[in-house]
């Protein structure tokens, strides 16, 4: 269902240009720490992993003062190339908290017991800026997830790319950790709309876990696999009444596809033959932010038992 033009900042069908852009930074409130909440994580998994910066982000305009973000992956202590390799991502979006903690949380209690039957790459949060300001987009008003691209306009797109293009061909799974949020049909929705010059499609906000697969290389008994683990922790979404999940036909119980590297997603990046992009409803009644973490957590887990077992 299409709405009229209801955003604050800009004109009903003309998209946003540098004035509308500094309206929309204005608006933007830092609320936590990247540092305190990231960074510290990191750095006590430093025992266990290799710790490495893959670049760093960095952001100024007339009324901002610069910051710089340093990027950071976890890769796995005693990598051995004959082993499958594994990518987890979080924070792509960095309102999406569950991807970010879960991440964090797989790899301080669950990765030790995959040491030996696979290497992992983790970037717990790709989009610093967007975490601190639980925001969709980064500082200027750019998706990530629709920029991992060649020679993206996005910092924290191309910075990814960067770090796993020496990896290409040794990629077996890349799971990458979101939510779907009340939030994105209150405001990132029409604010794309907006920054865009269209009008605003509502689709819902589904109740509950689901998966994305990819349109060019479907993979149903892997996410068939996620979606058994993450049931025993959370509720998985239903179909809606047209059948589908925001806007896309339901292809299997908790499945939709998109066309991931033609919409340029993160879960894109890799050629792995496995590939998911989670979405945790955090704002359901029936599910708490613990479940969210959790049901990451989960997700992850599910990814390397199939690929540990794959590799058998």
């Amino acid at each position: 269902m299409s709405t009229p033009h209801f955003y604050s900042i800009g004109a009903p069908g003309q998209p946003w240009g540098d004035t509308e852009r500094t309206l929309w930074r204005a608006r933007q409130v830092r609320q936590r720490s990247y540092a305190d909440d990231v960074l510290t994580a990191v750095e006590r998994l430093r025992d266990r992993f290799d710790v490495e910066s893959y670049g760093k982000v960095s952001y100024a305009d007339a009324q901002h003062p610069v910051e710089k973000f340093p990027l950071m992956a976890l890769r796995s202590r005693g990598w051995k190339n004959s082993l499958p390799t594994v990518l987890v991502t979080g924070g792509v979006h960095g309102y999406e908290t569950s991807g970010v903690h879960g991440a964090l949380r797989f790899a301080e209690t669950q990765a030790a017991a995959y040491a030996g039957r696979v290497n992992l790459l983790v970037a717990p949060c790709v989009s610093p800026w967007a975490y601190e300001r639980i925001q969709r987009w980064n500082f200027d008003a750019l998706d990530p997830n629709r920029n991992f691209r060649a020679d993206s306009p996005a910092q924290e797109s191309a910075a990814l790319m960067r770090l796993i293009a020496p990896l290409h061909g040794q990629f077996a799974a890349h799971i990458d950790l979101h939510e779907t949020t009340d939030t994105d049909e209150s405001e990132f929705g029409p604010a794309r709309a907006a920054r865009d010059g269209k009008a605003f499609e509502a689709h819902g906000i589904p109740d509950g876990f689901y998966l994305v697969d990819d349109t060019a290389n479907p993979q149903p008994a892997f996410q068939q696999a996620i979606i058994e683990a993450v049931e025993r922790v959370t509720h998985i979404a239903p179909a809606d009444a047209k059948g589908g999940i925001i806007g896309s036909p339901l292809v299997a119980h908790g499945v939709i596809h998109y066309a991931m590297k033609e919409l340029g997603l993160c879960a894109g990046i890799t050629d792995a033959r496995y590939t998911s992009t989670t979405e945790v409803y955090p704002d359901s009644p029936r599910a708490t932010p613990e479940q969210c973490i959790a049901a990451q957590v989960a997700a992850v887990c599910a990814t390397l038992d199939f690929v540990c077992h794959e590799s058998l």
